[in-house]
C-alpha cells in the first residue's frame, strides 16, 4: 500500500468517521476467523462474566491474540498498518481484540459512541484511537446490520449521557445521516468509535459475529480497559513488526479475560 492509501483513509475518517477496504481477505480466511470466534464465544458463555451484554441477545467478548489464528495476518495487513500510521502515528499500539455477537432477537441499540470523547479530540479535533471491524458473515438486512451516522465523530454536547449517549431529541440528526453497512466476509472497516452508531434489530435466526481490533495512539489510554496478554512461545513467534506495536504482558498461562469496559446504557437496548 502506498502512503496515499493511508492519507485517503485518514481523510475519510476525519470527514466521515469511517472508511473501509473491501476484499482485504478471502472468504475462507473470514470463515476461519468465525470458527475461532465461535469457539471463544462458547467458552466465554460457559464462565461467569465471560461475555458482557450489549443489549438483549447481544454480547461482547474480549480474547487474547493467540486465540485468533489470523491475528498476524490482520495486524500486518498493508491497509491496516497504513491506516494506523496515517491516523495514529508510527508508534501506534494494539490494545484490544474481541468480537460482538448479535444473536437472533437482538434489538435496536440506542444511538451511542463507545466511550466519552477524549480531551485531545475535544480541544484539538485529533483522533487518537481506531476500531477495525471484520464480519464473520455476509451481512443482510434481516441480520440487523451496523448503522452509523457519518460525520458525527466530533459531536460534543453536555447533554450526552455519560458522554456517550445523545438524548432522544438529537436522534433526528442521526436518523437523517444514518447509513447501514452490509460488509461481506473478508472486508475490513476502520472507524472512530466516537462516530455515533448502533446495532439494529436482528430479524433473522442467524448470529452476526464481528471481530473488533482496537488500536491507540501513544498515550490514548484505552489499553487500561483491556487485559491483552500473550504466552512466551507465541511472543517469540511474532514478527518484529508486530512486537513493536503489541505492548502487553508475556505470561506462562493465559487467563480468560473478564471485560472491564461495560456500557450500562446498552444493556436494555433502545429505551
Amino acid at each position: 500500500m502506498t502512503s496515499s492509501t493511508g492519507t485517503a483513509a485518514r481523510d475519510a475518517l476525519y470527514d466521515q468517521g469511517i472508511t473501509a477496504c473491501p476484499g482485504a481477505f478471502s472468504p475462507a480466511w473470514a470463515d476461519a476467523m468465525r470458527e475461532d470466534i465461535e469457539k471463544a464465544f462458547a467458552e466465554a458463555l460457559a464462565r461467569p462474566d465471560g461475555a458482557v451484554g450489549r443489549g438483549p441477545h447481544r454480547y461482547y467478548v474480549e480474547i487474547h491474540p493467540e486465540q485468533l489464528r489470523g491475528f498476524v495476518d490482520l495486524v500486518t495487513h498493508p491497509w491496516v498498518t497504513a491506516v494506523c500510521e496515517a491516523v495514529l502515528g508510527p508508534r501506534y499500539e494494539i490494545v484490544e481484540l474481541g468480537f460482538d455477537v448479535p444473536l437472533a432477537g437482538a434489538v435496536n441499540q440506542p444511538w451511542h459512541r463507545d466511550f466519552p470523547m477524549p480531551e485531545v479530540t475535544r480541544t484539538q479535533r485529533r483522533l487518537n484511537s481506531l476500531a477495525f471491524n471484520l464480519t464473520g458473515v455476509d451481512t443482510t438486512e434481516e441480520m440487523g446490520p451496523f448503522e452509523i451516522a457519518p460525520g458525527t465523530q466530533f459531536d460534543d454536547e453536555p447533554e450526552f449521557g455519560h458522554g456517550m449517549f445523545p438524548p432522544k431529541s438529537f436522534y433526528p440528526r442521526y436518523e437523517q445521516r444514518a447509513v447501514r453497512k452490509y460488509p461481506k466476509r473478508g472486508d475490513i472497516s476502520a472507524r472512530s468509535a466516537l462516530t455515533i452508531h448502533r446495532g439494529t434489530r436482528n430479524y433473522s435466526q442467524l448470529s452476526r459475529p464481528v471481530l473488533v481490533l482496537g488500536v491507540d495512539a501513544p498515550g490514548a489510554g484505552n489499553g487500561e480497559r483491556h487485559d491483552t496478554a500473550v504466552t512466551g512461545p507465541f511472543w517469540e513467534s511474532l514478527p518484529d513488526q508486530v512486537k513493536a506495536h503489541l505492548h502487553c504482558p508475556v505470561v506462562d498461562t493465559l487467563t480468560p479475560i473478564t471485560q472491564k469496559h461495560t456500557i450500562e446504557g446498552l444493556v436494555m437496548g433502545e429505551a
